[in-house]
């Protein structure tokens, strides 16, 4: 005869409420050392930023001071190293996420894709992919920077939400060339673009949309 499934135990589910509560509160805490205007918050500002008490903020900060995520300086608290190594893994990532929509881009369109995110006030690419079938075509390193006010890929990473989605340039990072670039969106914390360069002259009625479509589709791995 089979068993009946037993119930869970009843402190398991204010157990895991507790700790999501826990971890909510320890991002948040995180978030506030990030985000305070002063050279680095004292534990009562951290209390004040995300509503617990200084009690609270102390055992917050015990697991992530032992990652390396912040680290104290007597009574205040400082960004720590640990998140150099969390953040030296977005880039791969990033660019893993991207390489299928990049790669169709590039093989519909017949040009460089790219994608590029925002660095301070500059403009740096970090996925890379040329067609396969061209004769020629733009090369386009990874790492190249610009500033964010030249070049498509730039100036589509602060674009609006407005009709068409993309915009497009010639000759402004390399003479003769033009590109077409489009938002990424809806990804939070990532301000970046997803764009084509070529020699060739670019139809923007017709490559404006497959930029979209691609940077959308990059978003979405991203999510």
């Amino acid at each position: 005869m089979p068993s009946t499934p037993r119930p869970p135990a009843a402190g398991s589910s204010s157990h895991g409420r507790e700790s999501s509560l826990t971890l909510d509160r320890g991002l948040a805490l995180l978030q506030a050392v990030a985000d305070a205007e002063s050279e680095a918050p004292t534990i009562s500002e951290l209390a004040t930023a995300i509503g617990a008490s200084r009690a609270a903020v102390y055992r917050l900060l015990v697991p992530l001071a032992e990652r390396g995520l912040v680290r104290r300086d007597g009574s205040k608290v400082r960004l720590g190293l640990g998140l150099l190594r969390l953040a030296a893994r977005v880039t791969p990532q990033l660019r893993l996420a991207a390489l299928p929509a990049l790669r169709e881009l590039a093989e519909a369109v017949g040009a460089t894709a790219h994608l590029t995110v925002a660095d301070g006030d500059e403009a740096q690419a970090i996925a890379v992919i040329e067609p396969s079938w061209t004769t020629y075509h733009v090369a386009y390193r990874v790492g190249t920077r610009h500033s964010l006010g030249r070049g498509a890929a730039g100036k589509a990473i602060g674009l609006r939400d407005e009709h068409p989605g993309w915009i497009a340039t010639t000759g402004e990072l390399q003479d003769g060339a033009s590109g077409i670039a489009a938002p990424v969106r809806g990804v939070p914390g990532l301000r970046a673009s997803v764009g084509v360069v070529s020699f060739h002259a670019l139809d923007g009625d017709v490559v404006g949309p497959l930029v979209r479509t691609a940077a959308v589709a990059v978003a979405d791995a991203l999510r």
